[in-house]
């Protein structure tokens, strides 16, 4: 085959790859690469009606600072959200004028979240902060992910709820 002709073969997979990545996009496609829930393929399914503890969320972090440090340690990936972060994979686990308490795990209104213990380091052995705990504020979320070394409320705090992109669907997922 010619130079030409692998160039025509390439450009034209190329392009093809290209629509499809746009094609993925509009059509709320994402992919999954971190641990905090299944890898693999993932639709956002526009949410129609309030938040409810248990929804599975899709939700942009602000581009605050605590959002750009958890990035530079590698907590966060690069996406579309605003400050260039990847939207979060997570579980809404308590809603507003909920209380949250943070001691060596995590209670909502005095049940104990389970699988949410508190890590002092990350898995660098750089410490950690958890957050302070207290009450979950108007038009906000408090989100969890069973993942042990999930980067979620239990550091960042609840998050505001005008970041949420919708209900977070497996489409083809895999747990490693």
């Amino acid at each position: 085959m010619s130079g030409r002709g692998v160039t025509m073969i390439v450009t034209a997979s190329v392009s093809v790859m290209a629509a499809f990545a746009g094609i993925a996009l509009v059509g709320g496609i994402r992919l999954n690469l971190t641990l905090s829930e299944p890898l693999g393929i993932w639709r956002i399914e526009p949410l129609s009606r309030a938040p409810l503890v248990g929804d599975l969320v899709f939700i942009c972090p602000p581009p605050t600072p605590p959002f750009q440090k958890a990035w530079q340690r590698g907590y966060l990936r690069r996406g579309l959200c605003a400050g260039g972060f990847a939207p979060l994979i997570k579980t809404v686990v308590a809603l507003p004028s909920q209380h949250v308490a943070i001691g060596d795990i995590v209670k909502i209104d005095g049940v104990v979240l389970d699988a949410s213990r508190i890590r002092k380091s990350d898995g660098q052995g750089r410490p950690i902060t958890p957050y302070s705990g207290g009450i979950v504020p108007p038009g906000h979320l408090f989100l969890h992910s069973s993942f042990a070394s999930s980067y979620d409320s239990r550091y960042f705090g609840p998050i505001s709820i005008s970041g949420l992109l919708g209900l977070a669907k497996p489409i083809l997922t895999f747990d490693p």
